[in-house]
């Protein structure tokens, strides 16, 4: 996972917000209506507002302050799922199709990067992947001979990992893979968008997405956009029950920051083949007075919803980290984020359903910097009548040819022998201030939450997707489901998809007990 919400600080893009066109007053008419304002549907919006089209971006939250704030931006062809897992799922072409979207989607970046002249300290760095200590090299082996295969350009058996303080043993060597600055970025795409006549608009809560041609999007105490095409890129679809939610699941991935001397470890992207995996990278730390740099260390992922546990997972990233990078001084940063892994290892990009003018990009796992732009360049050409050689290979309708084996580095097992139950509680009285519990009354089930001043707020704990009970996050302060990976605030906001509305409240207001 190289996605990444969350404390010491939340995630290292300590950015002024993204500034947004004005929020219409009245109903729109436009070519294409994307919902979701995050690397996904500002790539997109950026590549057709390019080709002439009238386009309007709308996200609930503030521009990109979703799952794009807390990615660790690797750009990468080293996916989550290993390539000889891609040659049995989706055959040698399909592997190598896939190496070639994720190696154009980094070289399209760049190439914007440079043309629009974003300062957001893109660069190209090598990507190494090492065994975990104890294992044996067999998985290499295995993927070094696909990743041939699949046409990796450059990649080649190193004795060790470079310049890194601890012995990684023979390692993989991908050579011109990249990183940046993802807030940054997605600054320079508003930017240009915004130039180009596009509309950005920030708190604008999509709930209800009608389908068709033309296609009809409402905005929660706003106007209706009226649109040819719309795209929902939530990360995972908000207007359909079940169909896709069916092919993947929602998993909670972990991240800190700690402070390192400037040049202690060589900027590149670190992998392990640890279940479930580790990844790393370095940022320069731009900061007045600042004579360090930050490690950004991530992994311990666990499905949302079925642990409450991120106090531990933080600790165990901790452990490793100071284990092999002795130079590391305080940890400045923690958060965690959301990905949603496809059972067959890829994303699923395009239309939804055959005839529809609606598409969905989803499933992107840990790659959604590189899927974005895949997705961006797919998208456009579909609506240019262009071909496009990675069409077929994502397509959502596209048949899973076996429910995958739990992947490597989504496994959820972790060096924990335990993982705590959700919170319950028997009684109100019984919720510490500042935390949330499951209360069971009548056959009912309560999400509780006690404010710092003991006020009480309650909601039904059904999730507002399918109805599955929700749990209590007390990491994040929100309510996990573990269904489908819906996600909600302390006070029932509805935060991530694909539920679209909140938590149905149960009393008005909040009181003291």
């Amino acid at each position: 996972m190289r996605s990444a919400s969350g404390r010491t600080r939340s995630s290292w893009m300590q950015e002024p917000a993204i500034v947004s066109s004005g929020r219409p007053r009245h109903d729109l008419r436009t070519e294409i209506c994307i919902i979701g304002a995050g690397i996904t549907g500002l790539s997109i919006a950026y590549l057709a507002a390019r080709e002439g089209r009238r386009v309007v971006v709308i996200d609930s939250g503030t521009i990109g302050d979703g799952e794009t704030a807390r990615t660790t931006a690797h750009l990468t062809q080293v996916l989550d799922r290993r390539y000889y897992e891609l040659e049995r799922l989706h055959g040698a072409r399909g592997a190598k199709l896939a190496a070639q979207s994720h190696a154009a989607a980094i070289e399209r970046m760049e190439s914007i990067v440079r043309q629009e002249q974003i300062p957001c300290g893109f660069k190209r760095a090598s990507a190494y992947l090492f065994t975990s200590r104890g294992q044996s090299g067999e998985e290499l082996e295995r993927e070094f001979v696909a990743a041939r295969r699949a046409g990796i350009q450059g990649l080649e058996w190193l004795a060790r990992a470079p310049a890194l303080p601890f012995e990684t043993g023979r390692c993989l060597h991908f050579p011109n893979q990249a990183q940046v600055h993802p807030v940054r970025y997605l600054r320079g795409l508003v930017e240009a968008i915004q130039r180009n006549g596009g509309l950005v608009v920030a708190r604008a809560h999509a709930s209800k997405v009608s389908p068709g041609r033309p296609g009809q999007v409402t905005v929660k105490d706003g106007p209706t956009i009226v649109a040819d095409e719309i795209v929902v890129a939530t990360n995972t679809p908000v207007h359909s029950r079940l169909a896709m939610h069916a092919k993947q699941a929602a998993y909670r991935t972990f991240v800190i920051g700690l402070a390192i001397p400037r040049g202690s470890v060589p900027e590149a992207l670190y992998y392990d083949t640890h279940t479930p995996y580790h990844y790393v990278r370095v940022q320069q730390r731009e900061s007045p007075g600042s004579n360090g740099d930050l490690l950004i260390v991530g992994g311990e992922d666990h499905p949302t919803g079925m642990r409450d546990d991120a106090t531990m997972r933080w600790g165990s990233l901790e452990r490793w980290t100071r284990e092999r990078f002795p130079m590391c001084r305080e940890v400045t940063h923690r958060w965690s984020g959301q990905v949603f892994e496809s059972h067959d290892g890829l994303a699923s990009i395009g239309r939804d359903g055959k005839g529809s003018h609606l598409s969905i990009i989803t499933g992107a796992a840990g790659s959604g910097m590189t899927y974005g732009m895949v997705a961006a360049t797919l998208l456009t050409d579909m609506w240019s009548g262009r071909k496009n050689p990675y069409a077929a290979l994502y397509d959502p309708a596209r048949k899973v040819r076996k429910r995958r084996p739990e992947p490597a580095s989504l496994a959820g097992g972790s060096d924990h022998d335990s993982d705590p139950a959700p919170t319950k509680a028997r009684t109100l009285a019984s919720i510490p201030r500042g935390e949330g519990a499951i209360v069971r009354r009548s056959g009912h089930a309560y999400a509780v939450y006690r404010n710092e001043e003991g006020g009480v707020s309650r909601h039904s704990a059904k999730c507002t997707h399918l109805g599955c009970d929700v749990v209590w996050n007390s990491a994040e302060k929100s309510w996990d489901c573990p269904c489908h990976g819906s996600r909600f605030d302390r006070h029932g906001k509805v935060v991530t998809g694909p539920a679209i509305d909140d938590l149905r409240p149960v009393s008005r207001g909040s009181r003291k007990r």
